[in-house]
């Protein structure tokens, strides 16, 4: 991710997670990805992404799947 940018594409934001797009737009939609809309486009906040990302792992057990507590 460029450092100066504050916000990425969907786009963007699949290739960095290793998903496909269309999975980074379902996600966006269904509110599980962090996004916002800036007139027409759809944009991930990279602050958003990257404490998404950061929350997720903490809440991931040795199995790679959530925890239930």
């Amino acid at each position: 991710m460029s450092e100066g940018r504050l916000v990425v594409s969907v786009t963007e934001a699949a290739e960095l997670l290793g998903i496909s797009r269309g999975l980074a737009y379902e996600l966006a939609r269904a509110g599980q990805l962090p996004s916002l809309r800036l007139d027409r486009r759809l944009v991930v906040p990279r602050v958003a992404l990257l404490a998404w990302l950061e929350r997720a792992a903490r809440t991931e057990g040795p199995t790679g799947r959530k925890e239930q507590w």
